[in-house]
């Protein structure tokens, strides 16, 4: 039970078996991540994210879930997909980055969901 076919067979496996463990990874939220709250701090700006086509074609919905902190200035300072479609994750990424916050005396942490429903 071996040759080449075989040898072919358990490399792609093992690529496939990376890829979904690398998916897996940015898709569950890490611990110290889980324990984090929905941010709330107030918005003074909010973009509203673009549905991406392909997956508006491929009738993909759902929500996904950025771990922010946001510096005392206001501006988000780094961000970090925990939850979601990969397709959608980019389109809330770039919605984020165009977010204003109200000033703090210091840096804030926390949750921010993006829903994503298809529209007919």
């Amino acid at each position: 039970m071996s040759g080449p076919w075989m040898r072919q067979l358990i490399v792609s496996a093992m690529v496939t078996g990376a890829g979904l463990l690398a998916m897996s990874a940015m898709l569950q939220p890490a611990s110290a991540v889980a324990q984090q709250e929905e941010l709330t701090r107030k918005v003074k700006f909010r973009a509203a994210p673009v549905y991406p086509d392909i997956a508006r074609r491929m009738n993909i919905a759902g929500v996904v879930k950025v771990a922010v902190v946001v510096a005392p200035n206001g501006t988000l300072k780094s961000s970090k997909v925990v939850g979601g479609h990969p397709l959608l994750a980019t389109a809330a990424l770039d919605a984020l980055k165009k977010w204003k916050f109200e000033a703090a005396a210091g840096e804030s942490t926390g949750i921010v969901e993006f829903k994503f429903q298809p529209q007919d």
